[in-house]
């Protein structure tokens, strides 16, 4: 580690109902960071005090407004607090807090604006066969609209410098908000980094994996259609209309050879120019509305 003087560290702890295993991550914890702040996303149970009681910061939402809306609540308050690094670790105990100084590590040396704790960078030892599948798909697909090359996009555990918290907003309400970030970062021209990481599964997940991929999955489809739209929208709109043109003129030369119009192909003509015309007009109209955000920025 650099002789220098080292930012501080705050620790950001998003929990939904987890009084289990709330107290054993905060005292984990607290040996590797200056402050503790939780984000407790509307829980029934004694989350907020059993936290308080330990010394953290609570910061309530009145209900449960999902994992996204946890962490922007979190990175604001990391940003009123100052924080040098913005750890951000799961509640419900299934990372280690031991990890920290490692993961923390590439910040502090100037190696990287964002450090992910991997599940997969060297083993996968314990990760449910069904989560192991959903999570690869999801970083393959998180890997091919942002060139990141990482392995573990789904990763709860996380560093992010002060650069990376002035500039990333998360603004995703639900599961969504980690590949968000991750497209944010790579607009932003921010470096992200790996280290491998053991975690601890309970028998039973606290979230829904079908939710959770849903909720991903969707969330990369409108971040795609926002950043690439001449490819989202473009691609597919010149796409239907050729092949409206191509039936629109099998359509006229079927009429002039019978005198009859042939209503079946007409049609696909008819819908297939329509729509074409419809989505190119949308990715242009997106495409320039973008570039003249990006422009004032």
């Amino acid at each position: 580690m650099s002789s220098a003087i080292q930012p501080s560290v705050v620790a950001c702890i998003p929990a939904f109902n987890e009084e289990g295993h709330i107290a054993s991550v905060i005292l984990g914890v607290r040996p590797h960071v200056e402050k503790i702040i939780v984000c407790d996303d509307g829980s029934h149970d004694m989350t907020s005090e059993i936290a308080e009681a330990l010394g953290a910061k609570v910061l309530r939402h009145e209900r449960n407004l999902g994992y996204g809306s946890a962490l922007s609540t979190l990175f604001e308050s990391a940003r009123k607090e100052n924080a040098g690094i913005m750890v951000v670790i799961d509640g419900d105990g299934q990372h280690d807090p031991g990890d920290i100084p490692r993961l923390i590590g590439p910040i502090i040396e100037g190696e990287a604006d964002i450090v992910i704790g991997s599940r997969f960078l060297k083993t996968s030892e314990g990760v449910p066969g069904y989560r192991k599948v959903g999570v690869k798909v999801i970083t393959g697909t998180t890997n091919a609209v942002s060139r990141l090359g990482i392995t573990d996009s789904q990763s709860g555990f996380r560093a992010y410098s002060a650069r990376a918290l002035s500039q990333i907003f998360p603004s995703e309400m639900g599961m969504g908000a980690s590949v968000e970030i991750l497209m944010k970062a790579t607009e932003k021209g921010l470096s992200v980094a790996e280290i491998p990481i053991r975690i601890r599964y309970e028998e039973k997940a606290a979230r829904n994996p079908v939710y959770h991929g849903t909720d991903v999955v969707l969330s990369l489809v409108k971040h795609l259609s926002i950043r690439h739209p001449l490819l989202f929208y473009g691609v597919p709109g010149f796409i239907l209309f050729v092949v409206g043109l191509g039936f629109g003129l099998w359509s006229m030369t079927l009429f002039e050879s019978s005198a009859r119009l042939p209503y079946g192909p007409a049609l696909v003509a008819v819908a297939g120019i329509t729509v074409g015309l419809v989505l190119v007009t949308t990715s242009i109209i997106l495409w320039v509305m973008v570039t003249v955000v990006k422009g004032g920025e």
